[in-house]
């Protein structure tokens, strides 16, 4: 949250959409940012917690709770909300309902690369998400690399914690991630197929 007037100060810090930067970038930011805002507030979320929620709800309502509860902590005038899905003007009226206080919202998709206090949170975010991977890192003894799934060493951490856990993710790992889902699942095709092979040359 900052003054609409400090809204230039971060635009010379060089604030953008977080992809768009470096972690050195990003880091150095952090501090920076945190120096011109008002106040700020950042909510973790465990994979466990993600888990649980999406057996009754998808991860855009997840979102949605969280980034409400943002607005009505922060409690101000207006509010510049990256929406996660296509539909932005019924995603702003779920918010509505859900901050229940007087603050605007403004609701767009990639809304982080157009208002420099929306890409702040941003950068804010994302170094606290790398220190996290990090922390888990240390924690399992394995450079996993950015934890996305076009990360090669990801995939192959998924399939080692797999094998070292018996056919179970730990707790670190949100195991409704399509990802998790799909090497999981592959990896049960593949013990039945061969089942079914070794019945074969049984018989």
């Amino acid at each position: 949250m900052i003054d609409e007037k400090d809204e230039q100060k971060l635009r010379g810090i060089g604030v953008k959409d977080s992809k768009m930067l470096t972690p050195k970038q990003r880091e150095r930011m952090f501090g920076e940012i945190k120096a011109v805002a008002k106040d700020y507030v950042i909510l973790k979320i465990s994979a466990k917690e993600i888990d649980e929620g999406r057996v009754i709800k998808n991860l855009n309502r997840l979102e949605a709770e969280k980034m409400a509860e943002i607005i009505r902590i922060l409690k101000a005038d207006r509010a510049y909300v990256d929406a996660p899905q296509v539909s932005t003007d019924k995603f702003k009226q779920y918010l509505l309902a859900l901050a229940k206080n007087h603050t605007e919202i403004i609701a767009e998709n990639y809304a982080d690369k157009t208002y420099p206090v929306c890409s702040a949170a941003s950068i804010l975010a994302k170094v606290e998400r790398d220190r996290e991977i990090e922390e888990i890192k240390k924690q399992a003894g394995y450079d996993f690399g950015v934890g996305y799934s076009h990360d090669e060493r990801t995939i192959n951490f998924l399939h080692h914690l797999l094998d070292k856990h018996k056919g179970e993710f730990p707790d670190f790992v949100r195991k409704s991630w399509i990802t998790a889902i799909d090497i999981k699942e592959a990896r049960k095709q593949k013990k039945l197929g061969e089942f079914k092979v070794r019945e074969v040359e049984d018989d």
